[in-house]
């Protein structure tokens, strides 16, 4: 097999090479994702501030004789090829206020997981219930229980503020139920923990998930067909946009539901180059929370698009998003976006560097790259009869721990996470394991699921 990775020095960085090593590990860098295409030069100045040198994919992207070759040639390599659709795909110059982040505004987790997981899946389901009854009574014309979902709402986001990876590992399951209830239960889970990680006031939180939930509730005005439909037409791409201005107008005339609250509804669909609907609004005339909405809209419906069998992986939603930064989406919320549920949420598929595969089953908020993992296949692709726990940070640790003290560092395995893998790749239920593992042990004794740490 041919050489894949090429180390350069970062002077020698050009548009189009696909950096895929540092020479510093990832979390000490702000680059939220672990390997991307070099798109510009800003990101070639970031890089030369933080590396000496990187090591690039000459499979994936430009390779240094490439680029050699076509200087030769005339060519200039730091030229982009052009977007096939102008206006929506160009990256743009939007002016955009800075964002007033404040990480570590709610703290640590507050609660352990497997205590919260039990009391965030009744919830979970009494928020569904509450969608779902919006959503029916809203196509019949009768009542609409506002008061029930905004109570819900509030509860999730109490849920997600004591532990963001209880609601997540509900999200992340694919569920069976109608994909537009399910979209936005997911959505809204996105949008708290998001919301959390940024540090904003406990009132946008709750409006933030309150109109997250309601967003959709003008697709019980368009046809089912269309809403079905995989290829729309320009016309039908229009009637389509429509649902956005139904839901709008539902809510108005609904008592109860806050103005800021159907702001979100009314904005989700914006985009910052002014490509989106149904206002055609760029920059800082899309409110904050409309912003949030639109992203983790996009990251919900990349992960598990309508009519799909199966969704895709984390990893290449994240890439997509990242791709839209700057065009479709503000770079800094996209960065956050990314920080804020890792390259491997709650509930994630994975290879680990061993050839096993394991489920992420809780997040490292400090190590996003590191969570805990549970392996539930061997290198061989067989399940394991008794799945075990690995805390990837821990076991790093320990292998520092070995390097410094001059004793062999072999004697410690050190794993990470290969790839994410896409959910259905193998014959397992991650909805059984989530049940198994995590739910059933909230009863168990305080040696719980954790004890199984492999040495």
């Amino acid at each position: 097999m041919g050489v894949k990775q090429v180390k350069i020095d970062v002077n020698e960085l050009l548009v189009g090479m696909f950096v895929s090593g540092l020479d510093r590990p990832w979390s000490q860098t702000p680059f939220p994702l672990q390997g991307f295409y070099v798109r510009d030069l800003d990101e070639i100045r970031e890089l030369k501030a933080h590396c000496r040198h990187v090591y690039i994919d000459v499979v994936k992207g430009k390779s240094p004789l490439q680029a050699k070759l076509r200087t030769l040639n005339g060519r200039d390599p730091t030229a982009l090829k052009k977007p096939v659709r102008a206006g929506r795909t160009e990256r743009v110059k939007v002016e955009v206020g800075p964002l007033k982040i404040r990480p570590g505004s709610y703290g640590d987790v507050s609660q352990p997981l497997k205590t919260e997981i039990s009391s965030a899946q009744q919830l979970h389901s009494k928020v569904y219930h509450a969608v779902s009854e919006v959503m029916g009574q809203i196509g019949s014309g009768g009542p609409v229980p506002i008061a029930e979902t905004k109570h819900y709402a509030s509860e999730m986001v109490d849920s997600v503020v004591r532990n963001p990876d209880a609601f997540t590992w509900l999200a992340r399951v694919k569920e069976t139920d109608e994909h537009t209830y399910a979209h936005a239960v997911r959505s809204a889970v996105w949008a708290i923990v998001f919301g959390r990680h940024i540090g904003l006031p406990m009132s946008d939180l709750k409006t933030l998930a309150m109109g997250v939930l309601l967003k959709d509730v003008g697709k019980t005005k368009l046809p089912k067909a269309l809403l079905q439909k995989k290829q729309l037409t320009p016309d039908e791409e229009l009637a389509y946009e429509k649902f956005v201005q139904f839901g709008v107008l539902i809510l108005r005339k609904t008592s109860n539901v806050e103005p800021r609250t159907i702001s979100v509804v009314k904005t989700h669909c914006e985009r910052l180059n002014g490509s989106g609907f149904p206002q055609h609004l760029s920059g800082d005339k899309i409110p904050l929370l409309g912003k949030i909405a639109g992203i983790v809209t996009f990251y919900d419906n990349t992960t598990n698009p309508r009519g799909q069998a199966q969704p895709l992986a984390p990893s290449k939603a994240v890439a997509k998003l990242y791709e839209m930064r700057d065009i479709e989406f503000q770079q800094e919320l996209v960065v956050e976006f990314i920080r804020a549920i890792g390259l491997y949420p709650t509930g994630t598929l994975v290879e680990l560097s061993t050839g096993e595969v394991a489920v992420v089953v809780e997040q490292n908020f400090k190590r996003r790259l590191r969570p805990k993992v549970m392996v539930v296949m061997n290198a061989m692709r067989e399940k394991i009869a008794k799945p075990q726990i690995l805390d990837l940070a821990e076991l790093e640790e320990k292998h520092q721990k070995m390097m410094q003290s001059s004793k062999k560092a072999h004697d410690v395995d050190t794993v990470e996470i290969a790839r994410d893998l896409e959910p259905g790749k193998f014959d397992l239920d991650i909805a059984e394991i989530r049940d198994t593992y995590l739910i059933k042990s909230a009863t168990k004794d305080k040696k719980g699921l954790f004890s199984f740490l492999r040495r």
